[in-house]
């Protein structure tokens, strides 16, 4: 018989809030919904900067990766220059980095969050909701629509 690892392993989706602090996953999504009720009566250009922006803004995994890059880079140099012993903290953090492709979790990851830094799919969720405001997945006559509707809201005020 056949062992899949996908049975044990948590869905790629889930894996990061899974192994973050409930409260930190409250805070992040908190901040969220906050922004994105900022955004809700913003004209189109505004929402583009801000999707934009989205598009630029670095998740955990690149976060991580960077950080784990950083230091694999710094203890092969010195363990090549100075002493062997600092291959140990490379070897470290390839077993890191694998520990969180697995199982979303290495122990950056906690810092990181904490810092507000969100996952893939929390930037996702708030550049979908930004695109929905925007008008992008309507239809023409329901974007024209709505896009006379706020002009009519303008004009009441």
């Amino acid at each position: 018989m056949f062992f899949s690892l996908t049975h044990v392993l948590p869905p790629t989706t889930k894996r990061v809030q899974k192994h973050t602090d409930p409260m930190v996953n409250a805070k992040i999504k908190k901040d969220t919904e906050a922004r994105i009720a900022d955004y809700a009566q913003c004209d189109k250009e505004i929402l583009s900067n801000r999707i934009e922006k989205l598009n630029r803004e670095w998740d955990t995994e690149r976060v991580l990766e960077a950080n784990a890059a950083t230091w694999i880079l710094i203890s092969s140099c010195l363990g090549m220059k100075k002493d062997k012993r600092w291959f140990y903290v490379t070897g470290g953090i390839g077993a890191f980095l694998l520990q969180h492709a697995l199982f979303g979790w290495c122990p950056p990851l906690p810092i990181i969050r904490r810092l507000g830094v969100r996952t893939p799919e929390e930037i996702q969720r708030e550049r979908l909701a930004l695109q929905l405001l925007r008008g992008d997945f309507l239809t023409d006559n329901k974007a024209e629509e709505k896009e006379n509707k706020k002009e009519t809201d303008k004009e009441e005020k």
